[in-house]
């Protein structure tokens, strides 16, 4: 059976509990993130900005932006795709048409957060929300533009730090009532405020696990054990990427030669076995 890719998302939700949802940059990161056994990858809208744009992530990228980075990840691999859309990039209008051309892309679910068009990182100060009334609009119509029934909305709240918990999870409930089919509660700031904030609602919730934050780094059991659905590492290997990168560049500018940088390194043969290159260069050599 060809399962769409939000039924794709909703299976692996129901396998692995908590679901752990690892942050993919580009299609190659999606490819090993496929084999070290995670059943759902990320693309984060700070990811597309950071690495894609060299931006810093405060809503200057757009819909475009993400699908160009969206359809090469979903051609690489086949593990269901989560992905970032901030505000959703403008009126109800541009939310509808963002859920059905990211359905066309083969992206299974997205996140749509309540603060204003201007955002900001939900783990920095100065962030500013819509009326809960402006952001259930939001997802009422991101629900109502799904063209696949099983396409998966998570609605992300960022009130905690701005409004507070008890209005964090009134928001939470009526973007449910909108049509949302889980909640992403931003920057929450200890294991207790988790579990309280999963036992106020029936439906899933997902958990950011980004580092240098505001949620402190939890083991998977604790989480579990709160009643976490979803654990998000948005941007995890992009950091260690980058920390690696600045270290060859200092290095061979230092030293004059990457000898002492192999050890390190994904050798040839490691990134041939991942992109089958070998088997593809048969096929040349067979024409």
């Amino acid at each position: 059976m060809n399962l769409s890719p939000g039924k794709r998302f909703r299976l692996a939700m129901e396998e692995e509990k908590p679901l752990q949802i690892v942050g993919t940059i580009h299609a190659l990161c999606a490819m090993m993130a496929e084999k070290a056994g995670f059943r759902s990858i990320y693309l984060s809208g700070a990811g597309v900005a950071n690495a894609s744009h060299g931006l810093p992530d405060l809503g200057v990228t757009n819909l475009e932006d993400v699908l160009i980075d969206a359809r090469r990840i979903t051609a690489a691999t086949s593990i269901p795709l989560l992905i970032d859309i901030d505000t959703g990039w403008g009126n109800e209008l541009t939310i509808g048409r963002a859920i059905r051309e990211l359905t066309r892309a083969g992206v299974a679910a997205i996140h749509l957060e309540d603060q204003v068009d201007t955002k900001r990182c939900g783990h920095r100060p100065g962030k500013q929300l819509v009326s809960q009334e402006e952001m259930t609009a939001r997802v009422r119509v991101a629900a109502e533009a799904r063209t696949d029934p099983d396409f998966f909305i998570i609605a992300r709240t960022d009130a905690v730090a701005v409004e507070g918990r008890e209005r964090a999870i009134a928001r939470a409930q009526s973007y449910l009532e909108a049509g949302a089919d889980a909640i992403f509660a931003e920057a929450l700031t200890s294991i207790d405020e988790i579990r309280e904030f999963c036992s106020c609602l029936q439906a899933p919730v997902l958990i950011n696990m980004t580092e240098f934050g505001k949620t402190p780094l939890l083991p998977l059991e604790d989480l579990r054990a709160a009643g976490v659905a979803m654990v998000l590492y948005p941007l995890t290997a992009f950091r260690a990427m980058n920390h690696a990168a600045q270290l060859v560049y200092s290095t061979l500018r230092t030293t004059g030669t990457q000898a002492s940088l192999l050890s390190s390194m994904q050798t040839r043969d490691e990134l041939y076995a991942l992109l089958n290159y070998h088997q593809a260069e048969r096929k040349l050599d067979l024409r």
